[in-house]
C-alpha cells in the first residue's frame, strides 16, 4: 500500500471502542504508542500536552463514580453551550446508534444511566490516561492537545490497541486533579481509555458516519 492508504486504512479501522478485553497492554507497546503521538504538531512547538497515566483504573474509577453520584460536574474547560442544527443531528445520530445496539430504549432511563456511569469504568479498559493543557496557554494549548490525542488514536490503533477518548471524565476535573497529581495551573482536556477491543461485544458493533468533504471543505476545485 502506498503511505496514503496505509493511514486510510487505520483511520477507517478505528472507533470509539465501548466495551475492552481485560488483557494488559505490554509496556514496550503503550510506549511506542506514546513516542509516535509525540510527533504531533503544536503551536510554536509549545507540545502543550501533559499525560498522567491511571496507576490503577479500578481505584481512579471508584473515586469518579463516588464523585459523580454525589454531586454536580466541576470541569476546568467549559463544554459546549449547546448543540444546534447538523451538530445536534450527529450527536444525536451516535447516541441512537450506540442505545440501538445495546437494546436500550428511548423510554429506557436506568438503562441509559447504566450506560452513562459505564465512562467512569472507563467501558472497562485495562488502562486510562488523562490529558492535559496549562491554564496559562489558553484555548491554544487546548487545540494542540486535541491534535495530540487525535495522533495517539490513530498511533494506537496502527499498533492494534483500542481506544476511546472521553470528555465525562474531564467533567469532574477536580477528582482528576486530586487522584492523578495534575497540577492546579494545568486544566483537564479529556482521557482516553484504551486496551484490546472485545468485538463480540454489541457496544462495538455500531459505527458513526463522516461528512463529506464538500460538506467540510469549501474553495476546493
Amino acid at each position: 500500500m502506498t503511505p496514503d492508504e496505509v493511514i486510510e486504512t487505520v483511520l477507517a479501522e478505528r472507533f470509539s471502542c465501548r466495551a475492552f478485553l481485560p488483557g494488559t497492554v505490554p509496556a514496550a507497546t503503550q510506549r511506542r504508542m506514546f513516542a509516535l503521538a509525540q510527533r504531533t504538531a503544536s503551536w510554536c512547538n509549545s507540545q502543550a500536552w501533559q499525560v498522567h497515566v491511571a496507576p490503577s483504573t479500578e481505584a481512579f474509577s471508584e473515586a469518579l463514580l463516588a464523585r459523580v453520584l454525589a454531586g454536580p460536574e466541576a470541569p476546568d474547560l467549559a463544554g459546549p453551550a449547546s448543540y444546534e442544527g447538523v451538530y445536534r443531528d450527529r450527536r444525536r445520530a451516535s447516541g441512537f446508534g450506540l442505545y440501538g445496539a445495546l437494546g436500550i430504549a428511548r423510554d429506557d432511563a436506568d438503562g441509559r444511566l447504566r450506560q452513562m456511569l459505564e465512562n467512569f469504568r472507563f467501558f472497562g479498559a485495562p488502562h486510562v490516561a488523562v490529558i492535559s493543557t496549562p491554564r496559562a496557554l489558553g484555548v491554544y494549548g487546548a487545540v494542540d492537545c486535541g491534535a495530540y490525542v487525535s495522533t495517539l488514536l490513530t498511533a494506537a490503533q496502527s499498533l492494534g490497541v483500542a481506544t476511546i477518548a472521553q470528555a465525562a471524565v474531564a467533567m469532574y476535573a477536580d477528582v482528576v486533579h486530586e487522584h492523578l497529581g495534575v497540577p492546579a495551573d494545568r486544566d483537564v482536556v479529556c482521557a482516553v481509555s484504551y486496551g484490546y477491543p472485545d468485538l463480540d461485544h454489541p457496544a462495538n458493533a455500531f459505527r458513526t458516519e463522516r461528512a463529506s468533504i464538500d460538506e467540510a471543505v469549501s474553495g476546493l476545485a
